[in-house]
């Protein structure tokens, strides 16, 4: 059971900071320089237009609603759980 609640929050952790990364990432500085490094105009292009960059921002908190809802579900299972172990 202890390796189950591992892995559950492992998971959840994933979520929430592959989350942060995916929606944050495409309005930063960084995401810019290093978009100039491909060599395909037509693919730094579309890695820079604004509906791509809003789409990976979705993608992101699709993550982060994932993860919060795992969490939610994790734990309202171990308060289940407790109820049922106290007399």
């Amino acid at each position: 059971m202890a390796l189950r609640n591992a892995v559950r929050l492992l998971f959840i952790l994933y979520c929430v900071e592959a989350g942060l990364l995916i929606a944050l990432a495409p309005w930063s500085p960084t995401w810019d320089r290093a978009i100039f490094q491909v060599p395909l105009p037509w693919l730094r292009n579309l890695f820079l237009m604004p509906l791509v960059r809003g789409g990976l921002t979705g993608f992101g908190l699709v993550h982060i609603v994932w993860g919060a809802h795992d969490l939610e579900l994790w734990l309202a299972g171990r308060r289940r759980a407790r109820g049922r172990a106290t007399p």
